[in-house]
């Protein structure tokens, strides 16, 4: 489901980029940095970090703006009661799914319009986002990841698990990790 509007119409570089992203990434100039973005503050100030730290200036850089959709749980198909819920209610909430990563990725595009030299692409995958973003920065052959921190203490962290942690550890590219400031 990645987005992109090509420069020049249907170049042979374009048709590579659809046929084979790492191809295309070996072809680019410039180097592939994937934001991994969401709905938090934590995303938005890792964006602005890299686009004011890390993107060149001078242009050549692609950024890859990657939302990853949790799947819709199983569960909802039943509510407290035990009923089913009817296809409308499971459409309703694949709608909102879809709004909230829209708006996300809306919100990252719109921080990004500020810098013209720039390539922006966007991409929303559905599943955990350690694995989504794991999996989707090796099949682009990113150059680097950028990723903010929830910041999450040790008990959340055992729990809730930590996509910034997963992705240090998980990913083939070397992985930023951007705290915002207390």
């Amino acid at each position: 489901m990645a987005s992109s509007v090509p420069d020049d119409g249907a170049s042979a570089a374009a048709a590579a980029a659809t046929a084979d992203p790492a191809a295309a990434a070996a072809e680019a100039p410039g180097r592939r940095i994937v934001v991994a973005v969401d709905e938090s503050e934590e995303s938005t100030h890792a964006l602005n970090w890299c686009l004011a730290n890390v993107v060149s200036s001078s242009g050549g850089d692609t950024l890859v703006l990657l939302h990853a959709r949790r799947p819709r749980p199983v569960y909802a198909a039943m509510d407290s009661s035990g009923y089913m819920m009817t296809s409308d209610v499971m459409a309703s909430m694949d709608k909102y799914a879809a709004a909230v990563s829209a708006a996300a990725v809306g919100k990252a595009k719109h921080i990004c319009a500020a810098f013209p030299h720039v390539t922006v692409e966007t991409m929303v995958e559905s599943g955990d986002p350690r694995d989504v973003i794991c999996d989707a920065t090796e099949k682009m052959a990113a150059d680097l990841l950028v990723m903010g921190t929830h910041g999450y203490g040790l008990i959340q962290r055992a729990f809730l698990g930590s996509v910034s942690n997963h992705c240090a550890q998980n990913c083939k590219c070397p992985v930023l990790i951007v705290k915002r400031p207390k």
